[in-house]
């Protein structure tokens, strides 16, 4: 079985740092495509590791990513 999750990457110093905020997993890499790959790989270890317990405690049903305009200054 496979599921679409969400990642946020952002750039972080000389690197990438990759989020999934459904369970709160996160990785990085020294470009977008790597981060993301190794984002890919943490959520395969969680899944293959985490017990049913903890994927349905961590596990948010519904994740939005979207901008908000703010005044700045």
């Amino acid at each position: 079985m496979t599921k679409q999750m969400t990642a946020i990457i952002e750039k972080e110093g000389d690197g990438y740092v990759a989020l999934c905020p459904e369970v709160d997993v996160a990785s990085q890499g020294s470009s977008v495509g790597e981060a993301r790959a190794n984002l890919r790989e943490a959520l395969e270890l969680f899944f293959e590791t985490a017990s049913v317990d903890e994927i349905r405690e961590r596990l948010h049903g519904e994740v939005y990513v979207t901008q908000v305009e703010v005044a700045i200054g």
